[in-house]
């Protein structure tokens, strides 16, 4: 995954673009089953409308002297996203009313874009923009700004059941590693992952859209079959540092989703924060709006806007995302979709406690302490009435889902209760 997220690093991606069409390749590349899709621009989308395509060939911004202080072949953030051409001559003075920095931040060369209104920019390390000498510098800004279209990467893997599980995330920042390139290289692997399983109970739908207008373009074109279907859904973002886990609810906060994430969180081998909707900031705002109403959930790394380095050139691939914490979002995720393929509901076939001791699940001698297995078993079955599902024995009796889902698969085994799958 890591080495995936390198290879994707410099291409300079927007929310339409040749730069998406280019991930959307790569990553097809590693997801034969990955199908790109292109929707005009202009085409109404639910309350918005799908933009002009944009295309960055290169922006650079020369001093007085001929020194080049911003190319974007040296770092794409250098230009503001969506600027629109520019080739000109002016002055220190005006200039400055298009340049962006941050004075906290002086060797960070922050991401700022203008999707829907047209301008032009740079970005600076705020120390190099303090350094600006007077005079006249040349702006070039080499961009198109046509129509075209909107791009975005869908994956199918049927499963058993038409019933689906929703994975979705976001090709469009630039060179940002735990804002952008942490959520398509792990969704990519949970997509390779899943389609190499020989069964799987539900259907995966995985998305690879541009943030915001991509959600809104996606549910514009296929809102009835998603509520229709989707069971459990996750929107896959900054999953590659190693400083945290997170969570952040749907809108509803009690979905299957919302279920199955606290679980695996709960059951990490660190703590996790938890955040409340009204700290969304990223496609969970469009699944989860109303009358949309999707069971998205995001289970994180750092969570957007929460580390230091999140929107800037310091969110890299060498000091914030690495591979031993690609590893760590990859994980949860897996164990998510793990949950959701074993949960069922089991249902006992003996009136009262059954015998254990004559199915060697019990101890036959009567003495002293009995091992935490048959505790277990005998807890589980006190709640194999039908009612539960075996991921809510499992918060009941305070122990892993994988634990109380090998507890019932064993008493299954010795024809104790009946297991029945369930989708919801």
């Amino acid at each position: 995954m890591h080495d995936l997220a390198r290879r994707l690093w410099s291409i300079p991606r927007s929310i339409t673009g040749n730069g998406v069409r280019q991930t959307l390749r790569e990553l097809q590349n590693l997801c034969p089953n990955l199908t790109i899709h292109e929707v005009p621009s202009g085409t109404e989308v639910l309350d918005w409308r799908v933009p002009d395509e944009w295309n960055l060939r290169r922006a650079t911004l020369t001093d007085p002297d001929g020194c080049v202080v911003a190319d974007t072949d040296i770092n794409n953030l250098h230009v503001v996203g969506y600027s629109e051409p520019v080739h000109r001559l002016v002055s220190l003075e005006e200039l400055q009313n298009h340049l962006h920095s941050i004075p906290e931040q002086p060797d960070a060369i922050p991401y700022v874009t203008s999707y829907y209104e047209r301008r032009w920019g740079f970005c600076l390390a705020h120390r190099d923009r303090e350094s600006l000498k007077p005079g006249t510098y040349e702006v070039k800004i080499d961009t198109r700004l046509t129509a075209g279209s909107l791009s975005y990467g869908e994956i199918i893997i049927p499963g058993d059941h038409p019933d689906e599980v929703f994975i979705s995330t976001y090709v469009c920042h630039p060179s940002m590693a735990n804002n952008e390139l942490s959520g398509p290289v792990v969704a990519a692997e949970i997509a390779r992952w899943l389609t190499a399983r020989s069964k799987r109970r539900f259907t995966y739908r995985i998305v690879f859209i541009p943030e915001t207008i991509g959600s809104i373009t996606y549910l514009a074109r296929h809102l009835s079959q998603l509520k229709e279907r989707v069971r459990a859904g996750f929107n896959v973002t900054c999953v590659g540092d190693e400083r945290a886990f997170s969570y952040l609810p749907s809108r509803n906060g009690s979905t299957l989703a919302d279920t199955v994430a606290r679980h695996v969180l709960e059951h990490a081998s660190t703590a996790y924060t938890a955040y409340t909707w009204l700290d969304r900031g990223s496609d969970e705002r469009q699944y989860c709006a109303p009358g949309i109403d999707l069971p998205v959930v995001s289970m994180m790394r750092s969570k957007y806007w929460e580390y230091p380095e999140y929107h800037t050139s310091l969110d890299d691939l060498d000091s914030v995302v690495t591979p031993v914490g690609l590893a760590g979002g990859f994980a949860l995720h897996r164990l998510a979709v793990e949950i959701l393929e074993r949960n069922s509901v089991p249902t006992t076939r003996v009136l009262g406690e059954p015998q254990l001791g004559r199915r060697g699940l019990y101890s036959t001698l009567g003495a002293g302490r009995v091992s935490a297995s048959p505790v277990l078993l005998l807890d589980v079955l006190s709640f194999c009435d039908g009612k539960y599902s075996t991921l809510e024995i499992a918060r009941i009796v305070g122990r892993s889902f994988f634990e109380v889902a090998d507890a019932v698969d064993l008493l299954a085994s010795h024809d104790l209760v009946d297991v029945i799958p369930t989708f919801a």
